[in-house]
């Protein structure tokens, strides 16, 4: 476990998984200048978390940073005590916001795929967030709200990519069971599906290839693909009182690619 902390007095708190690099490291940053302090896991790079746990002490905010592998859970129950050991010591027992960003791609022809490769992204990008989100569910406060991320290929197609748009599509039928199922309590629960991000997703594909970047651009109405500055400060602000009757929503944050 990786903790600073420089303000204890915590008035919003957010779980984000991922949250060492790409997106979830904007997210974390960004929740921070906004004044949530987090609790974000990682996966093997102990030393980017750390970077991340820097800048949001420098934001005057505390950052927790706790070893998940999203894909194990078998793990899980460990990680809950970890995460409730951590809340612990920031003084409260419940947090507010949980963000489940980790994911990984998948790319191959859909004649070459192996159940081994199937499962893999299955259990990471499905299987995990399913009982993640169920074992936190009684850590959350009434009034809060649960982010899925999801992805644009859900909505329009790319070669290759079968099982990762599936079991996003899956994650967001998922979404809409789970808003109903908590509104009771009146948490919130929305998917917010980036396009194409120049990140090193799917190998950085989209942000080190020259030809890939230039045909999403070429399909993006704003002409270029996507960074995670443009996602990591839409999270952080939708996770606001402000957006508090959006509900069981599937929000698209591409930039307009393949209208």
């Amino acid at each position: 476990m990786i903790k600073t902390q420089t303000n204890t007095a915590v008035t919003k708190l957010a779980i984000v998984t991922g949250g060492s690099r790409g997106l979830g490291r904007s997210m974390v940053l960004n929740l921070a200048a906004r004044g949530v302090d987090t609790l974000f896991t990682y996966n093997s790079n102990k030393a980017e978390a750390g970077k991340v746990v820097s800048l949001a002490r420098d934001a005057g905010r505390t950052a927790i940073a706790l070893q998940l592998d999203t894909g194990k859970v078998g793990t899980f129950d460990a990680f809950i005590e970890a995460a409730t050991r951590a809340m612990e010591g920031l003084g409260v027992s419940k947090f507010d916001y949980l963000v489940n960003n980790a994911g990984i791609g998948h790319h191959n022809a859909f004649s070459k795929i192996t159940e081994a490769e199937l499962d893999h992204v299955y259990d990471v990008d499905f299987k995990g967030v399913f009982f993640l989100t169920q074992k936190l569910l009684p850590l959350i406060n009434d009034g809060g709200s649960i982010v899925n991320i999801s992805t644009g290929l859900t909505r329009f197609t790319t070669p290759d990519t079968i099982p990762y748009a599936a079991m996003k599509g899956a994650l967001e039928v998922f979404t809409r069971y789970l808003a109903k199922e908590l509104g009771p309590r009146g948490v919130t629960v929305n998917t917010i599906a980036p396009g194409a991000i120049e990140t090193d997703f799917s190998g950085g594909m989209v942000r080190d290839n020259p030809a890939v970047n230039k045909m999403v651009a070429s399909l993006t109405a704003l002409g270029r693909p996507g960074l995670p500055e443009d996602i990591g400060p839409m999270v952080a602000t939708f996770l606001s009182d402000a957006n508090r009757w959006v509900t069981g929503q599937r929000i698209e944050v591409s930039g307009g690619m393949v209208l």
